[in-house]
């Protein structure tokens, strides 16, 4: 090759940064039918593009379940999980500790007590004609479906269900504590039930935004109907509670499944505490899986870099995103940690509530 072409780095501070950047390569991914989910994700870790990513998170993941500062880990959950089959998988984060608060949607939470209250989801095709479906009552999530009459039947439970709580004001976390003890409790495969059993908060900011809103709704003209006050279910109060655990914690870490509402109202918990005059600094660690680029500067492709401009995850944190789809990507989380043990001799968070009052997080 003609010397002119040649480009000679001998010597250079060129050479060093080019050696460093040349430090680690990447391996090739080996699969055999031996291989656990633990041992493939690991390998991910030393691959590229997003499977490297997703390794990564799962290495996240693992610090955050092993730090002895014990951050409290906040999963936020948004999108049609239940419907995609992750409902087990969240059931299993909780009950084996991985989870100390639940941010979710209102559909996540309203899919799954449609199961508890014996509604299935079934497998479709995107193909299906939607009309034909309109006609016999069959509501279509993308390949999957789910029956309509079932889903009034819900709405009604949740509207008798209301009667009781006349004229009060609940947060949402009180409501789904309640309506969780009603059914879910004693059903083994059911979010609302392990969080109830386990002492695990949950938070529904837009609760009126799913089957549960409706038959909320539905229990407010009635309750209109009648000249009697309905209960109000206090978005507010819902800051109020989330903001208290926040401050009162030596340390947080943040899951998002997808983004949307969930994700912003557990950052903006981490905002709020300057109402308690506390600075926490933002999460300690984050993770975050979605499908959502940062280009259109909407909140569930933004990433947890931007995040620390706002203070909601700390300067010092240690955080990862993998653009991969939640029902692909959350059970491969969920198998590393299992892999590698890494949630075991981690105390469960011990809440002690007076109405809306946070009396103290140990």
């Amino acid at each position: 090759m003609d010397e002119k072409f040649l480009i000679k780095l001998e010597g250079s501070d060129k050479l060093k940064e080019k050696q460093n950047l040349f430090s680690q390569p990447t391996e090739p991914i080996k699969v055999s039918k031996e291989t656990t989910i633990g041992e493939l994700m690991e390998r991910y870790q030393k691959g590229g593009f997003q499977g490297r990513a997703l390794g990564e998170c799962a290495g996240v993941f693992e610090s955050m379940l092993k730090d002895k500062e014990r951050p409290t880990i906040m999963l936020g959950v948004s999108g049609s999980m239940i419907a995609a089959g992750m409902r087990q998988v969240f059931v299993d984060l909780i009950e084996h500790g991985m989870v100390d608060v639940l941010v979710s949607t209102g559909a996540v939470i309203g899919q799954d007590h449609y199961q508890v209250l014996g509604g299935r989801h079934y497998m479709g095709d995107p193909q299906l004609d939607d009309r034909k479906l309109r006609d016999l009552y069959i509501d279509r999530l993308y390949d999957t479906l789910m029956c309509e009459e079932k889903y009034w039947e819900a709405d009604q439970y949740v509207s008798d269900f209301c009667e009781q709580f006349q004229g009060q004001t609940l947060s949402s976390r009180q409501f789904l504590e309640a309506l969780g003890r009603e059914k879910a409790v004693h059903d083994p495969n059911s979010i609302l039930g392990a969080c109830v059993r386990n002492n695990v908060p949950i938070f529904v900011p837009a609760l009126n935004d799913s089957s549960i809103g409706i038959g909320i709704t539905q229990h407010y003209h009635l309750m209109r109907k009648k000249g009697v006050q309905p209960v109000t279910i206090s978005g507010i109060q819902d800051n109020y509670e989330l903001t208290q655990i926040v401050a009162q914690s030596e340390a947080t870490s943040a899951i998002y499944v997808g983004g949307g509402v969930p994700k912003n109202y557990i950052n903006d918990s981490v905002v709020m505490t300057y109402i308690f005059h506390r600075d926490t600094g933002g999460h300690k660690y984050a993770i975050q899986l979605t499908m959502t680029g940062p280009q259109d500067g909407g909140l569930s492709g933004s990433t947890l870099s931007e995040a620390t401009s706002w203070g909601k995850v700390s300067k010092k944190a240690t955080h990862r995103m993998a653009y991969v789809e939640a029902s692909l990507g959350l059970p491969m989380l969920l198998g590393y940690a299992l892999h590698k043990d890494a949630a075991k001799g981690r105390n469960r968070v011990q809440y002690e509530w007076d109405g809306d009052l946070l009396v103290s997080l140990q």
